[in-house]
């Protein structure tokens, strides 16, 4: 049990060098204002909606960052899920309705299959309640079609003025 917390640790060490590694290059694109906004919009609502996922024992990170101060999953919440979408927030940024909605796949289904793993194979993340994997899959996909809506509606208020 100490050697899989070591590993969850390390997973966890690695996957922050790699978040913080990945944001200042998804931040040089233009127009950074945008993308500040996607990062910061999609963290904001991430920790509201994992606040309460775990506030209602459905999903439960027993190895996390901060666990003294947070019981949500931070790294994922206000780093890595910000960035990918970031990423697919710049990929689709010209794109029609269908190639949006087609292109967001390429994200959650990754995602998705690193969330199975890490709940079956390591102590960061434990499903519960009867959360199932398609629920996270749905609910990625749902987040970011509304991150991407809201973020063309602030280009379409910003070209107004």
């Amino acid at each position: 049990m100490m050697k899989r917390n070591k590993i969850d640790k390390g997973i966890l060490g690695s996957l922050l060098a790699f978040g913080f590694v990945l944001l200042p290059i998804m931040l040089r694109k233009p127009p950074i204002k945008d993308w500040l906004l996607v990062f910061l919009w999609n963290a904001v609502t991430n920790g509201i909606i994992d606040k309460v996922v775990v506030s209602y024992n459905t999903v439960k990170y027993p190895v996390r960052l901060l666990p003294k101060m947070f019981k949500t999953n931070i790294l994922f919440d206000f780093l890595l899920y910000p960035v990918v979408t970031i990423i697919y927030n710049q990929l689709t940024e010209k794109d029609k309705p269908l190639v949006i909605f087609l292109k967001l796949f390429y994200f959650t289904i990754p995602m998705i299959l690193i969330e199975l793993y890490a709940e079956r194979k390591t102590g960061l993340i434990k499903f519960k309640r009867g959360w199932r994997w398609y629920h996270s899959f749905i609910s990625l996909n749902i987040k970011s079609l509304l991150t991407r809506l809201w973020i063309g509606w602030v280009r379409k208020l910003a070209e107004r003025q």
